[in-house]
């Protein structure tokens, strides 16, 4: 094996363990999940430049005639990306102290307020910075709301 086979299944082992980490593990940790929202997915150019650049080393692969464990690790890696950024949505889960967002918790106590503006982004402002979320369905946005005004005391 070459080390661009190692590197290979470096990435696919770090996707495959985010992958698991973020559908099932985020659940459980903290307490019961209260609600699980699923917002709307960013970085769409990165995601199609990524698929690109790994649909060309899968190309240079096959005429180079490169070993066939290089060519079957950069498609399991193409269809990890394709997975990650395409399949998934990112998720809010709201917890019973918190919530996570982009795979960190955030306290209830830690909002200083929420401003939800005309087209559908809730703007939440914490002690140092500002989150702003946009949901796919504008209904989970109602729920969303429900749980911050229970939670949070301005």
């Amino acid at each position: 094996m070459s080390n661009v086979d190692h590197t290979l299944i470096i990435f696919i082992i770090s996707f495959l363990i985010y992958a698991v980490y973020n559908e099932f593990i985020l659940n459980f940790i903290k307490g019961k999940t209260i609600l699980k929202v699923n917002l709307e997915r960013k970085n769409k150019v990165d995601a199609t430049i990524l698929i690109g650049l790994t649909i060309i080393f899968i190309y240079n692969n096959m005429i180079n005639l490169s070993s066939p464990l290089t060519i079957y690790l950069l498609f399991g890696l193409l269809l990890l990306i394709i997975y990650i950024f395409y399949i998934r949505y990112p998720k809010l889960i709201f917890k019973k102290d918190g919530f996570f967002y982009c795979n960190i918790l955030i306290n209830y106590k830690n909002i200083k307020k929420i401003k939800l503006s005309e087209d559908g982004i809730l703007a939440i402002h914490l002690k140092k910075r500002s989150i702003f979320i946009k949901v796919v369905y504008f209904e989970d946005l109602k729920k969303m709301v429900h749980v911050f005004l229970e939670k949070t005391t301005f």
